[in-house]
């Protein structure tokens, strides 16, 4: 019958694990004392100086102790227990510290310099280093930032910026809180009569009544578009009277081609067309008007219409039909103006001279007539532009006098030379006889 016991042991012993080195050695130091097992006396060096596992060596060699260290830990098994690491704390190395950096020496003797951290002075013994006033203002604003509860991103800006400044009571952000009223008054404003406003009723402009039953009368077609002819030659002849010839055209045409009989809108047509310097066709209506009523009235501006034109032959033609005419003596004074200007254009300057000289362009008069001015203003015009020049300048001095605003004939004074201006008076040859006294 074999000893359970020992059967046990024997299993034990066949799964025991190998004892470590260093429980080898703690285990034979106990069984045969301090001399059997223990670590052999350190060598000393030829010299005699201690070896460096002595007591009173100076320095140790760190290096090989962190060495055996690591050995250590590598030949442990990874599969091990806890338990069997504890071994006896005499027989581990001790912690390795280090020494103080200003007993640090060179290989050569020299003591190092002192190792650069963020706080020397703590380990050489040194007082902590005074805070400028700047660090004293960002720390305390980064505490009243923490006190306030901001964010690290608010702190920093409130500890970079420094406000000098005096401090604002009302922010456009916060709002303004109104001052509190014991009693709140009501404001009685006196009301003032509003006084009417007096719009000006624009008048509406209208045709004289027997041209526009003319318009009636001679258009054909129906009473709406009869009724439309006679506001379009209204309103053609509103814009005449306001100076607007290019409006007043467009729309006299379309009342002359609905109504080309009609004598009134043949001439505020062919007027309008004069105007805006429409030369050919200021000429159709204009002969139209003259074809329908017999009246040489406008028949000065035809000839202005061919002169424009450069057209001579139809100005001398259409000079002598005016005085075949019998006209008035307006228009006479206005062709004999516009045909000596075609003689003066062909640079024919004694013929237009004499027609004008003819015609009474010389002579002195105390009241002078509309046609005068025009005849002098032309005469002296064309003795200008022929090279006589005492002659234009006594009679543009005439033209000043009787009107100063007539044309441009005070510029042209000036540019002659003008001279004392001698009143239009006629000058009496003979001598005022006296009151004979009985």
């Amino acid at each position: 019958m074999r000893n359970s016991s020992g059967g046990a042991r024997g299993r034990d012993a066949q799964f025991e694990r190998p004892a470590r080195r260093y429980e080898r050695d703690d285990q034979a130091e106990r069984r045969s004392g301090p001399g059997v097992g223990a670590r052999p006396a350190p060598r000393r060096s030829r010299d005699g100086a201690p070896g460096p596992y002595e007591r009173g060596a100076t320095s140790r060699p760190y290096e090989r102790d962190d060495a055996d260290r690591v050995r250590n830990r590598s030949d442990a098994r990874p599969g091990g227990r806890a338990g069997a690491r504890t071994t006896n704390a005499s027989s581990r190395p001790s912690r390795v510290v280090a020494p103080d950096h200003t007993q640090r020496t060179e290989r050569s003797g020299r003591p190092l310099p002192p190792s650069k951290g963020r706080n020397p002075g703590a380990r050489t013994g040194r007082a902590p280093r005074e805070l400028s006033p700047e660090e004293l203002e960002k720390r305390q604003a980064d505490a009243y930032g923490r006190q306030k509860g901001w964010g690290g991103v608010a702190r920093k800006g409130g500890m970079n910026i420094k406000s000098t400044g005096q401090a604002m009571e009302e922010t456009p952000s916060a709002g303004r809180t109104p001052d509190p009223l014991s009693e709140w008054v009501q404001e009685v404003r006196p009301v003032r009569g509003t006084t009417p406003t007096t719009t000006k009723v624009k008048a509406k402009y209208a045709l004289p009544g027997d041209v526009a039953a003319d318009v009636r009368k001679a258009f054909i077609g129906t009473a709406y578009m009869r009724e439309k002819m006679v506001i379009t030659l209204a309103k053609a002849a509103e814009g005449y009277d306001r100076k607007r010839y290019e409006e007043a055209l467009r729309l006299g045409r379309i009342v002359a081609d609905a109504v080309p009989g009609v004598a009134p809108v043949r001439e505020l047509t062919g007027l309008a067309a004069y105007r805006a310097e429409r030369w050919n066709m200021a000429k159709i209506h204009l002969r139209a008007h003259f074809a329908i009523t017999g009246d040489p009235e406008h028949l000065p501006l035809v000839m202005d219409c061919d002169r424009a034109n450069r057209r001579f032959r139809a100005v001398d033609k259409t000079y002598e039909e005016v005085t075949e005419s019998e006209p008035s003596a307006d228009v006479m004074a206005e062709a004999r103006i516009v045909m000596a200007s075609a003689l003066a254009d062909q640079q024919r300057y004694v013929e237009a001279i004499d027609l004008l000289v003819r015609a009474g362009g010389t002579k002195i008069l105390r009241n002078p007539a509309y046609r005068h001015v025009r005849l002098w203003y032309a005469l002296a015009d064309i003795f200008d532009r022929s090279g006589d020049q005492v002659s234009a300048r006594e009679l543009f001095a005439r033209v000043v006098v009787a009107d100063p605003e007539a044309y441009d004939a005070q510029a042209r004074l000036s540019e002659l030379g003008a001279g004392t201006v001698k009143k239009n008076r006629k000058r009496r040859s003979v001598p005022v006889s006296k009151k004979k006294v009985d």
